[in-house]
């Protein structure tokens, strides 16, 4: 019998599989579609202090091998996803909850961090920084390493949960905002949130999607993610959780292989509802065709 569980930051998974942040909602959706147990967590949809309705539509542009979008952190707020989303969560998922946040300002990373780290099942708190700083002249807070190790180290000081801080990849060194993190007390970092991409209709001669631009994600961003996992669990003593165009088992094992402790799936959820299933399925299989007895065994084994 393979063992397939991992220890996060002291939070104990059945599995590495996660589905990642607004690729899974609250799971509401999925819920009847197969037993949510099987995952090893969900990091649930990105939360904002103040409800969002998002950025104007069309949101969405297909490409060869991912997609675009440019949702805009539509959400219901942090008072309607404790008194309402968070109790829907507890009542078809019983497996450990990654409180996803997002904030335009360090005082609301704070202000959600300590709210929602004091949740019964949720046991990790993963910051977004990827959003605009209005304080800082809309720079992302994740593209400078004294701004996200800021943000970390006020979370820090409030959440009563690891906290896990996710980095965008549209930086010139990513290895330089994962340590800044680490040295701001960060329990663990999670790579790569999407790339920044773009599609134009040729025949209307305008960009597909509203805000001209989104974030890029699915198969085509795996080996950039890939690399950028192996850089920083290199670089770093805090854990990794692994994420970007990952679709399959031996996506999970290669993300593995290359330092990451856990593994959140994006895109692939929204091609094919029952990914993360399949993925969970088919890891014994292919961790036994491959000799490895526990997966943990092989986190981060690549020299």
């Amino acid at each position: 019998m393979v063992d397939l569980s991992v220890n996060l930051a002291g939070v104990r998974l059945d599995n590495p599989v996660i589905p990642a942040s607004g690729t899974f909602g609250f799971g509401e959706e999925f819920k009847d579609l197969y037993d949510l147990d099987i995952l090893g967590a969900i990091s649930f949809k990105g939360t904002t202090v103040a409800p969002r309705l998002g950025n104007p539509v069309p949101r969405i542009a297909e490409c060869s091998s991912g997609l675009i979008n440019s949702v805009g952190l539509q959400n219901p707020g942090l008072d309607a996803v404790i008194a309402e989303q968070l109790p829907r969560m507890r009542s078809f998922f019983h497996k450990p909850i990654i409180a996803n946040i997002s904030g335009f300002a360090v005082e609301e990373f704070v202000t959600l961090a300590e709210r929602l780290s004091r949740e019964p099942q949720v046991e990790i708190i993963e910051v977004n920084v990827s959003c605009p700083n209005v304080h800082g002249g809309g720079m992302s807070f994740g593209t400078d390493p004294k701004s996200a190790a800021e943000v970390t180290r006020s979370v820090k000081q409030v959440s009563a949960r690891p906290v896990f801080v996710k980095l965008s990849p549209n930086v010139t060194d990513i290895v330089a905002v994962a340590k800044a993190c680490e040295e701001a007390g960060a329990d663990g970092i999670c790579l790569i949130n999407t790339l920044l991409g773009m599609r134009i209709d040729i025949a209307r001669r305008k960009p597909v999607i509203a805000n001209k631009m989104g974030g890029f994600s699915g198969p085509a961003v795996f080996p950039v993610a890939l690399r950028m996992v192996y850089q920083v669990s290199k670089a770093c003593s805090i854990p990794v959780m692994g994420c970007g165009g990952v679709a399959s088992a031996d996506d999970v094992i290669e993300m593995m292989m290359a330092g990451a402790t856990a593994v959140q799936v994006g895109a692939a959820n929204l091609v094919n509802p029952y990914a993360c299933k399949q993925i969970v399925e088919d890891l014994p299989k292919r961790m036994e065709s491959l000799g490895i007895e526990k997966l943990s065994d092989i986190i981060g084994i690549i020299e």
